[in-house]
């Protein structure tokens, strides 16, 4: 085959035929944007009052505003948090706080959606407050309990906040507390507080609630050896879930174990011995038991007076751990700090000064010693 024509005849082709698909056309310049007459405005802020009305009449997007206000680290956001978290504060305190936890497959979110919509058939409005693990990687949350609970998330009963953990203590978010202020003063009278899983966030989460609920699974190995002590001793209550189908038997055995193991535990402060349930999320199976427990529970500890004192013993708690956090931001946001402490890190990293010393220095810079 003689290419040599066929590139001739191509060439000529092109030469005669102008309108072939293969000629690129000239570009239009200066072409305006899609609708030039558009106008971004700013949405306009509410003021502190208008935060205030909203939330006390139980408006959703207000308070989902508000929310968004109190955890931003934004400092003018921060101060109207907290003027808005202050004047909520007297409509605040008539709710019963509950902590949620469990190993990881535990079922908590759909134990939670099984729960809840109970809950709300009760008269009772639900806030759910779930803390979803940021990535330490990217500081990115997934946020994804709204997908997992559909059947409650649409209920006008219902109010679900997912919100990253940021990195504080243990994966529970830092502003959980104000969070539980506000929903309560919009009304919500029953407060959930999802926490990641076992680890020693459920220390944090159980200084800010009045029933600690710790959710397992059967048929996962030996069930005594699957959660820490530490969380056991601090559980009100405790769920044996998924226990429907083939899995019956295995939750009763659970349960029955879990029971023998919290016998050897001292009593508790409250006064009240924990009990074990087994439940369904499935069938609905139990449901009703843990939410009777939950009310004698309560009837309990308000009757010795431990709910009062517990209560005012969180809200002492939590005013030393404002103070050390705004300690730490004021120490690590210090101008003098932050131009020494990369060079004292180095001198500790290469071992010409000892930790300890190197802390020192840079307390000695901050107090201006």
């Amino acid at each position: 085959m003689d290419f040599t024509k066929i590139e001739h005849y191509e060439k000529e082709y092109a030469d005669t035929h102008h309108d072939t698909a293969l000629n690129v056309a000239q570009g239009v310049d200066n072409q305006p944007i899609v609708n030039p007459y558009f106008v971004r405005r700013k949405k306009r802020a509410l003021t502190t009052g208008e935060y205030v009305a909203g939330i006390l009449a139980g408006n959703i997007t207000v308070l989902s505003q508000a929310i968004t206000l109190v955890e931003s680290a934004n400092p003018e956001h921060y101060a109207q948090a907290q003027e808005i978290i202050e004047q909520c504060l007297p409509h605040a305190g008539r709710s019963v706080r509950i902590g949620i936890t469990g190993v990881p497959g535990a079922g908590k979110s759909t134990f939670i959606e099984a729960i809840g919509g109970m809950v709300t058939s009760l008269r009772h409005k639900l806030a759910v407050l779930a803390i979803d693990p940021s990535s330490e990687r990217s500081g990115g949350s997934i946020l994804g309990d709204k997908t997992r609970m559909e059947s409650i998330c649409h209920n006008p009963d219902v109010f679900i906040r997912p919100s990253p953990s940021a990195g504080s203590l243990g994966g529970v978010a830092r502003k959980t507390r104000e969070t539980v202020v506000l929903c309560e003063a919009a009304g919500f009278d029953v407060i959930f507080i999802e926490t990641v899983g076992v680890g020693q966030s459920e220390t944090a989460v159980h200084s800010m609630v009045d029933l600690f609920m710790l959710l397992q699974i059967a048929g996962a190995g030996d069930e005594l050896q699957g959660i820490k002590r530490g969380i056991m001793e601090m559980a009100d209550l405790m769920v044996i879930t998924k226990a429907d189908g083939e899995n019956v038997h295995r939750a009763e055995l659970a349960r029955t174990q879990f029971q023998g193991a919290l016998r050897l535990f001292p009593m508790p402060e409250s006064g009240w011995k924990p009990r074990v349930h087994t439940s369904s999320a499935l069938t609905g199976a139990g449901l009703e038991e843990v939410w009777k427990a939950v009310e004698e529970f309560l009837d309990h500890t308000q009757a010795n007076g431990f709910f009062r004192h517990n209560r005012n013993r969180q809200n002492k708690y939590w005013m030393y751990e404002s103070i050390n956090e705004a300690l730490r931001n004021s120490f690590y946001h210090n101008p003098a700090i932050e131009t020494a402490i990369e060079r004292i890190e180095t001198d500790v990293l290469e071992e010409r000064m000892s930790s300890f010393i190197g802390a020192k220095r840079l307390l000695d810079i901050y107090f201006g010693h």
